[in-house]
């Protein structure tokens, strides 16, 4: 039997975290296991709504983060038209209580499910008094008077506030990619470049600009410094967007390789260049601004 807790927990971030610590609390307590019951898919896609986000978890990732919290299980449902059509009575009896063998529910503070999400949390405290499932709501957590949620950590990253979705997530947010053929153009000017291919096309990359990074090859723990930048090149003419990484220490061919990008510090952004020797200018002054990010860890 389990103390659960419901939602697509996009990111895992510090709300998460807080809510999914006192869970894992409270079913000890009680001599339950701890669940977290998330969905392979985000709601709003399947039901078609006008506002889509792109994610900060791939659902791998996701559950990886959710691992690493210490929960004893996470339970990963299908979300489709049949799930969100039932009634949330239906939902707690039928899946959770039912299905999962749930006897204690978290609920967060904002968290509504259900066809329409028409209940309240008096309603859910209702349907598992009738069912026999204790039904609890946790506070929100404003770490620094900030409101943490998936959707402000997508606001501070397309703002390119790194630093403040590192501090809002509790860890450096990060791009896994694979290293494809490019145009070579950073080799000519001294700080040849990794392009990177995003593995899922949902995931949400930063604002355009420069950026101190961390990187690691493949499945090598070793976390090497790097600059990378989000942008055009518009020195160069018009592109498609780019993301190229700069590795500062590091000799040898990545072609194929997959690297895990992870997100220190803004540096700067996207500017054109009068001219190739005024960028490589400015590319030293990043990379030295990159090394004393390092100091600072």
């Amino acid at each position: 039997m389990y103390t659960a807790t419901i939602g697509f927990f996009d990111g895992v971030h510090a709300g998460h975290r807080f809510l999914i610590e006192r869970l894992i609390a409270d079913a000890r307590e009680h001599g339950l296991q701890s669940m977290v019951i998330t969905f392979d898919e985000h709601p709003r896609r399947v039901l078609g709504s006008d506002f889509q986000p792109l994610l900060l978890t791939t659902l791998d990732e996701k559950c990886r983060l959710l691992r690493q919290t210490g929960i004893d299980r996470t339970e990963v449902l299908h979300f489709d038209l049949q799930l969100a059509s039932l009634s949330a009575r239906q939902f707690m009896g039928d899946v959770l209580y039912g299905r999962l063998g749930v006897r204690r529910l978290f609920i967060g503070y904002d968290n509504r499910f259900g066809h329409n999400r028409e209940e309240t949390f008096s309603d859910y405290v209702r349907y598992g008094s009738l069912l026999g499932m204790d039904v609890v709501q946790t506070p929100q957590l404003q770490p620094g008077g900030q409101h943490v949620s998936s959707s402000v950590v997508r606001r501070f990253l397309d703002e390119g506030r790194v630093g403040e979705a590192a501090e809002a997530l509790g860890y450096d947010y990060f791009l896994c990619g694979t290293v494809v053929d490019g145009e070579h153009i950073g080799r000519t000017l001294g700080f040849p470049t990794a392009n990177l291919r995003p593995l899922s096309a949902d995931k949400l990359i930063p604002r355009a600009g420069a950026y101190a990074v961390s990187v690691r090859i493949d499945d090598d723990p070793t976390e090497r410094l790097a600059m990378m930048n989000i942008g055009t090149r518009p020195t160069f003419g018009q592109h498609g967007r780019t993301l190229e990484v700069h590795l500062l220490d590091f000799h040898g061919n990545l072609y194929g390789h997959q690297l895990t990008v992870s997100f220190r510090r803004w540096l700067r952004p996207e500017q054109t260049f009068a001219s190739e020797e005024a960028l490589v200018r400015q590319l030293m002054t990043d990379r030295d601004n990159v090394i004393n990010e390092s100091y600072k860890q």
